[in-house]
């Protein structure tokens, strides 16, 4: 089984919308069999203040029932897990981390 988690944290929009769009493809073509996709850094301010080139990548993420994670942590100390979490599941994001990579999924990171 081919597992992957794709783990976006640039601050630089292009790289971060060539893993939005490995992770959008990946699922609707079923190019792996799991896929699970965590904003995990200087990507989350840029979700909150909804970037118009990223949040189409999300909205496709949500429509294919792939929502992203996000750092709780991170959404704490700049203020804006409110503003995360209709997009996104804000959880303190370690533990989720380190189960996926036990769990055999294979990081990938943007």
């Amino acid at each position: 089984m081919t597992k992957v988690l794709i783990i976006i944290s640039t601050a630089e929009i292009e790289k971060a919308l060539t893993g939005f769009m490995y992770a959008v493809n990946s699922v609707r073509y079923s190019w792996l069999e799991e896929v699970e996709v965590v904003l995990f850094g200087p990507i989350e301010r840029e979700i909150a203040k909804g970037n118009e080139k990223l949040m189409p990548w999300i909205e496709k993420l949500n429509e294919l029932n792939k929502t992203p994670y996000a750092c709780r942590k991170i959404a704490e100390d700049e203020g804006i897990v409110e503003s995360l979490k209709p997009y996104t599941k804000v959880e303190y994001i370690g533990p989720v981390i380190s189960k996926l990579i036990n769990e055999g999924y294979v990081p990938m990171v943007f």
